[in-house]
């Protein structure tokens, strides 16, 4: 994705998704703004391994998370174990309707591996943010969508 279009493009892309899947999953609408994750936040964080060299990460309020998940499952609460669980499931479609936008406006295919999920923030080793997308809910709960590329000073040239 790095190289594949430019960061205009993929950032309307990736807010795309995020708005529109979060919305129909977890019947939360979710805006752009600068409500950042607070303290006590959850990340979940996938690597395109074919296709695309990047990764994209989601922190987000673990409050905001649990409330997704609540409403997904139409429950009144969910356990630590549904709550990992959801967040993984939720970050898969994601990533996959991203995917799949991708492919319409490159034509190139894109593979990811399962999602692994974090309790805190993570950020993946040899990778350096190239942009952020931040989200607020009307409950002022935080996320963001971070899109990673290989570090550059690694070897001298970023590789797509």
């Amino acid at each position: 994705m790095n190289n594949a279009m430019a960061k205009d493009e993929l950032e309307q892309i990736l807010d795309q998704a995020v708005q529109d899947v979060t919305e129909r999953t977890a019947g939360v609408r979710l805006h752009q703004g600068n409500q950042s994750p607070g303290e006590d936040l959850c990340t979940v964080q996938i690597t395109f391994d074919k296709g695309f060299n990047t990764s994209l990460t989601l922190c987000a309020d673990t409050r905001l998370l649990y409330r997704m998940a609540c409403n997904s499952f139409h429950e009144e609460s969910v356990s630590p174990e549904d709550l990992e669980e959801f967040s993984k499931e939720y970050f898969n479609v994601l990533c996959g309707r991203i995917a799949g936008a991708m492919f319409r406006a490159t034509q190139v295919s894109a593979h990811f591996g399962p999602p692994a999920f974090y309790h805190g923030r993570y950020e993946p080793e040899g990778r350096e943010i190239q942009f952020v997308l931040t989200y607020s809910d009307e409950y002022c709960g935080g996320a963001q969508l971070i899109h990673h590329v290989p570090c550059s000073d690694d070897s001298g040239a970023v590789s797509g």
